[in-house]
This record gives C-alpha cells, structure tokens and sequence, in this order.
C-alpha cells in the first residue's frame, strides 16, 4: 500500500534521542508523522522536540482534558504503519502480554496497520530469556522485528542492544507498508564482483560495487519474496530479511547459485563474474623481478548459460549485460545464446549509468522487444525488473 501516516511508539531508553532522526527523515519525505511517548522516554527528550520535528502535537497521557476521549483509538486508527524506537525490554512485555496500562500500550493493542518493533536496551536484558522469548512472540503475532545492532552501549558495555541507523528504520518502515505481491515466491540474485587469485597477496577483478544486486535483493525483500543473495565481496551492509552467501571466485559463485537453483522461481544474474582466471596460481607471493611476467589464463564457467540450459517451467531467468559499444546488438545476442527471459543492458559510457554509481539507465529487453528506461535509482530499477518478471512469469 502507499502510507502516508506514520505513528511513532517512544519507550524510555537512552536511544530515545536517535528517534529524532527518524522523525525529522520521515518528515522531509512528506510523511504525516505522529508521536506517543511513555512518560519515562519524556524524561530523556522532552516532547517538545518531536512536535517541532513532527509539526504534530505528540501524545504522552491517556486522559489529557481538552483532547480527544479515546486517543488510543484514533491514534491507532489512523495509522498507516506503527514503529515502535526504541522498545525497552517492559514495552515488548506489555505489547506480547495484551497490557494496556498506559497511552502507548493501549494503543499497540488496538492497532491493525503493519507493526514494526526495535529493540535496544542493555546486552544482558536483551538476552535474558524473558526478553527473547517475548521477541519471539511478537514475531509470530505479527510484529516486524528490526533487531538491534552490536556496538558500544550506555552502560560502558560493549554488545548487542543498540538501535539501528535512521536509513535501517526507514527501510523497514517502507517494507513493512509495501504491497507483497511476490509473497511466497522465492528469488534469487547474485551481485558483485568475483576475485581470481594470482598468488596469496594478489588478485584479478573488476570495478563492480554490487549496488545494483544488492538493490534489487532489499526490494525483492520489500515485496515479500524470500530472498536469497549470493554476493561476491563488497563493502556493503547486509541486508535485512535477505539470506546472503559470501563468494569469492566465479567457482565459488557458480557453486552457490547451481546448489540455490532449483528452490528460486526468479534468478537475476546481476553479478560481475569474471570470464577468465589464471590457469595456475602461486603457491608463494610472486616476487617482482627484471622484464616482463607472462600469465596464461583460462576461461571460466559462464554460469548464466548454465542455467538458461536447466531453466525450468515457471522459472524466469534475468541476465545482464554491461557494454562499452554496440549495445543493443551484443545484449541481444547474450538474451538469445544464454536462454534468458530478460536482459537487463547499460553501456558503462552513459552518464548516471555503471559501477559504483547509486542510478543506472539501462535498456529491458526480452524476446519480443526492448523497453529503453530513463534514469532510475537502483532501488528503483529493481523493482521496475521484479514487476517485469512477474509479467513475464504470468505469460508462462
């Protein structure tokens, strides 16, 4: 669905003071943001701070005068999706327990829009067996779970428990309040590059970020698909709700995807897998020496012919192709030889396009045509080629 209104639960934990990122982000987005604090979240940033940010009266007491009589009901009511940041160890007790002794506890209970808890507290109360089985409880009531994260804490412990990033937050706001309609479809994608080693120190790979990959990996994730990411290295987070494979060699990648093939009804082959490797690497670091060194390569499997030669009904294949010339005749060819439902094609020379970059402008092509797209974010891109596959799968 397309949200606009945002209700946001503030519990009393240090990390109260984050939450004024998420509101202010939400807020630059056009997003309608409410808030309901405890009274003891009050005590670490007063709710004058969120109504400025918020540009909304924030709600603190069940029974103010003046206000409205049932406030928990209209508050839940008018939510479109509900995050609670940060849920303290009590507040996820009250929301699996069904207790409704304050503002923002009654009101979790009378919601009925897509919940999203994050909790953040001490490491030790996290994983106190009260506090995971009462995490676990909410997941299987229908909570969205974002889990903290590992870092320096507040009690000048080191561990588990603090809250996520804003961009962690509003990612899974947006996946929470998204339409699913990949849900029960199962997609597979690989990203990034691949590493040939020549020695122990040295390696032969490409410019790849894995940007686009991993793009389409958070939307098909965002549209309800289980998603599996067979990614080569790079520097990017994982991402939540996605099962990642780490990769190094075209082998490698070959292996992970042909042992993940048969359970994907989408595989998008959005990796930059090398074509060859050395045919020998040393065993030793290659020490630098007068003249010239000669290395004799050989080709490596190509993993999309693989599997455009196994596809089976019901399966959609989606390859790539990144060009420097001849666009449209080299990536039709590739559609054609590799057996693939959908080509995804960009030449690395158009601005806005290529590695590292957070855009891409590319060319769709499938058998019976070509749709040119203008510039997009990758996210974007990703599920213009999910929509494209779920055409294609219902054609089958």
């Amino acid at each position: 669905m397309e949200y606009q209104n945002v209700l946001v639960g503030i519990s009393g934990g240090i990390a109260v003071y984050k939450v004024c990122d998420l509101v202010s982000q939400l807020s630059k987005r056009n997003k309608n943001v409410k808030v309901i604090m405890t009274e003891h979240a009050a005590k670490f940033v007063g709710p004058v701070t969120f109504e400025a940010l918020s540009h909304n009266p924030v709600a603190v007491q069940m029974f103010d005068e003046g206000t409205d009589p049932i406030p928990h009901i209209t508050l839940a009511q008018w939510a479109d999706v509900f995050i609670l940041a940060p849920a303290t160890a009590n507040v996820i007790a009250k929301a699996v327990h069904g207790m409704a002794d304050d503002l923002l506890s009654s009101t979790m209970l009378a919601l009925t829009c897509p919940k999203i808890m994050c909790p953040a507290m001490n490491t030790h109360m996290l994983e106190n067996p009260a506090t995971v089985r009462n995490i676990a409880q909410a997941e299987k009531d229908g909570w969205n779970i974002v889990m903290p994260e590992y870092g320096h804490l507040a009690c000048m412990e080191s561990g588990k428990g603090r809250l996520p990033k804003t961009d962690v937050l509003l990612d899974a706001i947006e996946q929470a309040a998204a339409e699913h309609p990949l849900k029960g479809l199962h997609v597979l994608i690989s990203a990034g590059p691949t590493q040939e080693a020549l020695d122990p120190v040295r390696f032969l790979s490409n410019h790849s970020s894995g940007k686009q990959g991993y793009a389409i990996a958070k939307a098909a994730a965002r549209m309800g698909a289980e998603v599996r990411l067979v990614s080569g290295p790079v520097a990017l987070d994982r991402i939540d709700g996605v099962q990642t494979i780490p990769v190094k060699s075209a082998r490698d990648m070959q292996q992970a995807v042909e042992e993940n093939f048969d359970w994907a009804d989408f595989i998008i082959m959005a990796a930059a897998v090398a074509d060859y490797r050395p045919k020998q690497t040393a065993e030793q670091k290659i020490k630098k020496h007068e003249g010239s060194m000669m290395v004799e390569f050989v080709k490596n499997p190509d993993i999309l012919a693989g599997l455009g030669a196994k596809k089976k009904n019901g399966q959609v294949l989606c390859g790539f192709a990144m060009e420097t010339e001849n666009l449209e005749k080299n990536a039709r060819a590739k559609l054609e030889s590799k057996n693939c439902d959908l080509l995804i094609a960009n030449n690395l020379t158009t601005p806005g396009a290529g590695f590292q970059t957070d855009t891409n402008v590319v060319t769709m092509m499938k058998l019976d045509g070509n749709e040119q797209l203008p510039l997009l974010s990758k996210e974007e891109l990703g599920c213009r080629i999910l929509k494209e596959m779920m055409e294609i799968r219902k054609g089958k």
